[in-house]
């Protein structure tokens, strides 16, 4: 199928994106500059031009596809609550163009905090969770205009240069001198290699059903105090615990995510879609080998 895919330039859009044309899918990939463009067209991509404020741009992308993968999202902390809102726009624009046809929307959403348990793929958002992206329920809108929208969570995605949220608590940590968790650090985050993500894009695109949620999750999850001490080792700074009373101030916009804990289960995703992840390093031996701290 032809797929329209947005953040196509991004960390996971740039792996997906092989996935797909090894399986004999055609992409078109948005794109905002004339260096991004050229990076789809190296990578087999089409191009088509556009933001995910530009509404019109983003219908005619669709229109364009049997397919859409949704990868775009702006990532700045500062203003979150405007890019959820802008996220929300672009997957409505997305969802009018399919409405009807049954075509397939993947949604890319987070792994949702459940507290004192692991959360699975048929646990629903928190109402009250502190930072909620809007990505998901507009998903399962869409769902209920034939269009066959799924939502696919991803956890804390790495390899040796980025590694999802981790990049903020290594920049706080070079800042500080140290690199620090909260209280006995023993709060989780899920997490799952870089190049493990596009096969299950991939499965979800071709046989996902309607409204449903999957988990894009290897390791179930990993503590802060053991990624802080891995982010020690590579900075060569001491690692300290800091009390959730000072975790605002130590880390600043991460504060919430550093007490934050959603470690994550996989199981029903392995057993819906048959999605095997492969073999690849895990988020400690990444970071433990990372270009970040170089940076």
């Amino acid at each position: 199928m032809r797929v329209f895919l947005t953040g196509a330039t991004g960390f996971i859009g740039t792996a997906l994106i092989p996935e797909l044309l090894q399986h004999g899918h055609t992409v078109l990939g948005y794109a905002r500059s004339d260096a991004g463009a050229a990076a789809l067209r190296a990578l087999g991509a089409d191009v088509h031009r556009g933001d995910l404020e530009d509404l019109a741009a983003l219908r005619r992308g669709a229109e364009q596809a049997d397919g859409v993968v949704h990868c775009g999202f702006i990532h700045d902390f500062s203003k979150f609550a405007e890019n959820c809102a802008v996220d929300g726009r672009a997957i409505d624009t997305l969802a009018d163009v399919l409405a009807g046809s049954g075509k397939p929307l993947v949604v890319t959403s987070g792994i949702p905090g459940m507290p004192g348990r692991v959360s699975t793929e048929d646990d629903d958002l928190p109402t009250d969770h502190p930072m909620p992206r809007v990505s998901e329920p507009r998903a399962l809108a869409a769902a209920t205009r034939s269009v066959r929208a799924t939502v696919l969570r991803l956890p804390q995605v790495h390899d040796r240069d980025k590694s999802g949220l981790v990049p903020f608590l290594i920049a706080v940590a070079k800042q500080k001198g140290v690199s620090a968790y909260v209280d006995e650090g023993q709060n989780r985050w899920a997490a799952a290699h870089r190049y493990s993500t596009p096969s299950l894009y991939r499965l979800a695109l071709e046989k996902g059903t309607a409204g449903a949620r999957y988990h894009a999750v290897e390791e179930e999850g990993i503590t802060l105090k053991a990624i802080a001490e891995s982010i020690g080792r590579g900075l060569k700074v001491p690692v300290i615990s800091v009390s959730g009373a000072e975790a605002a101030a130590h880390f600043g916009l991460m504060g919430r995510f550093a007490t934050m804990s959603n470690p994550a289960s996989s199981a029903l995703t392995r057993q819906r879609l048959g999605w095997v992840p492969g073999t690849h390093p895990g988020l400690i031996d990444d970071l433990d080998h990372s270009t970040a701290y170089a940076a």
